[in-house]
């Protein structure tokens, strides 16, 4: 989830260790000299099964994001090590108990604090980014923020993976979904650079057990591998470590084998005022991004290092806004005047513009601008465009965003640029299906009291299906949607008569997607609302 949602809401040398190398200072937190001078490596934390009755019950139990959801499992395994994860898994197998994981707990949906939960494993310990030099990749723990892995492999290596914008985001569960942000359409998806991963499974006959599976040709796992590049979270078992590496690359020398992110960026908020904004100019402004989007999605634009998202927020939030990158190597500030000028073209309002000069790492780690953090309940809702919103559909959004019956602020359809690289990869070369969008979009409702849940959802329901009335109230079959932005609603005939939710999710890769989890959770043990079924 882009943080400028969330903003909407309410307005050298090596150290050796077992998982291969770490750059002094940036591995798992162990220092150099506590290994240069032969002392023993501290354990790793945990496992430690933390019940309702212990002080860190509370702190783990609700460390979600959506305040709408809070859990209540009986208890909560805290992990160090693969070895725990599976003995977690083992031991709720064996005891019938429902269990499920959490990396970075940004999950929309209730699939981790489900009442019918018992065991959560929390992941927030593993947190080791390190280079393996056996499968010339780097190894990246699944409890491992993305603003983590950004510093240690960009500080150790000078290199760095396409992903998301938020830095508090844990990369279990992002990669699982594909893995977008700014760098993307230049670069592609995580998951396009995803070398292996390791996950904790269970068989037929109800035992635990790691597997490593690769991308590789001839690897007897690979399906578990592909299974992971866009099939979603909590369907196949417990990942615990990601190995990147991009296709193709070759040699030892680890700052090869992944990209090098720019020097540095122009980071920049663009903002209309609302009040000034009549439905004609509205409407133009829509109309202009959508174009532009649609004709700078294809791998050869020349504006692929430019990556914006324009917020439609309601009315009573004051301005209409708009905010991105553009990777400073070179024509930034021309490709930025020009990207700016075409968004406005026509539109009778001026907008305001700041722009920060950035290393390319500080915007990593700052994010995107005005995090709040986990304080809202929240309901969203996804879609892919490749071609851009209809004049109907854009009085729909108009209506919605300033229809007088609803004074909340807090509602937003964001809009990001998509495309380039990632448009390069077939549909079915990796899990995540949509590959030819120019567009992708985030719905958001957000506010703070349980007593407003319903009119807070209503609206963001009434917008949604309004604007896909010709679809059967969601998007259609070729657009699809984004499985990291879950919505339990599309799997509800009352709210979407038109593509099933596995459609929108999954595309042509769901039935694949079905036998890899008949294959590899035959008994399943790892569900949710908008998991994988077993064919």
């Amino acid at each position: 989830m882009s943080a400028l949602s969330r903003r909407n809401v309410l307005r050298g040398g090596v150290v050796a260790t077992t998982a291969g190398v770490v750059a002094p200072g940036l591995g798992t937190g162990l220092t150099a000299a506590a290994a240069e001078d032969g002392t023993s490596l501290p354990p790793p934390p945990g496992p430690a099964m933390v019940g309702r009755g212990e002080p860190r019950y509370r702190s783990l139990a609700s460390r979600g994001y959506n305040r709408r959801f809070v859990g209540s499992p009986e208890h909560v395994w805290v992990a160090g090590t693969t070895a725990h994860v599976v003995r977690a898994v083992q031991q709720a197998v064996d005891s019938g108990r429902r269990i499920t994981v959490r990396s970075g707990g940004h999950g929309f949906e209730n699939f981790v604090a489900d009442p019918a939960v018992e065991v959560v494993v929390d992941m927030s310990a593993m947190t080791a980014v390190s280079y393996d030099p056996g499968r010339r990749a780097f190894a990246v723990e699944a409890g491992a923020l993305l603003g983590e892995v950004y510093r240690r492999l960009y500080l150790g290596w000078g290199v760095t993976i396409p992903a998301g914008w938020c830095a508090d985001v844990g990369v279990g569960g992002h990669v699982l979904g594909g893995g977008y942000g700014p760098l993307s359409r230049l670069m592609g998806l995580s998951v396009d650079h995803l070398y292996a991963v390791e996950v904790v499974v269970v068989d037929r006959g109800g035992r635990a057990r790691s597997v490593v599976a690769t991308r590789e040709p001839a690897d007897p796992y690979r399906d578990l591998w592909w299974a992971h590049t866009g099939g979603g979270g909590g369907t196949f078992g417990i990942v615990t470590r990601y190995w990147f590496r991009t296709p193709g690359a070759h040699g030892d020398d680890p700052s090869g084998l992944l990209p090098a992110p720019p020097s540095g960026v122009l980071s920049f908020s663009v903002s209309w005022d609302w009040q000034k904004l009549d439905r004609t100019s509205f409407a133009r402004l829509v109309r202009n991004h959508g174009a532009w989007a649609e004709q700078h999605s294809t791998p050869d634009s020349p504006y692929l290092a430019l990556y914006s998202e324009l917020a439609l927020t309601r009315r009573p939030s004051g301005t209409v806004l708009m905010i991105g990158q553009v990777a400073a190597d070179s024509g930034a500030e021309r490709m930025l005047d020009e990207h700016i000028a075409a968004i406005n073209r026509g539109v009778q309002v001026q907008p305001v513009r700041t722009v920060r000069n950035q290393s390319w790492l500080a915007a990593a780690l700052a994010g995107s601008p005005g995090d709040p953090g986990p304080v809202y309940r929240l309901k969203v809702k996804s879609g892919y465009l490749r071609r851009r919103f209809t004049d109907r559909q854009i009085d729909v959004l108009h209506h919605h965003l300033t229809r007088s019956d609803y004074d909340h602020p807090g509602g937003s359809v964001s809009l990001y640029t998509h495309g380039g690289k990632v448009n390069t990869v077939a549909p079915d070369a990796t899990a995540t299906p949509h590959r030819d969008a120019s567009i992708k979009m985030f719905y958001v409702n957000g506010w703070e009291d349980p007593r407003d849940d319903a009119r807070h959802i209503g609206w963001l329901r009434e917008l949604y299906e309004d604007l896909y009335a010709d679809t059967g109230g969601a998007p259609a079959a070729a657009d699809g949607a984004f499985v990291n932005y879950p919505d339990t609603d599309l799997a509800d005939p009352a709210r979407n008569s038109g593509a099933p939710w596995q459609t929108l999710y999954f595309g042509d890769n769901y039935r694949r997607l079905q036998r890899v989890k008949a294959k590899w959770d035959p008994r399943d043990v790892f569900h949710h609302a908008l998991s994988v079924r077993r064919a």
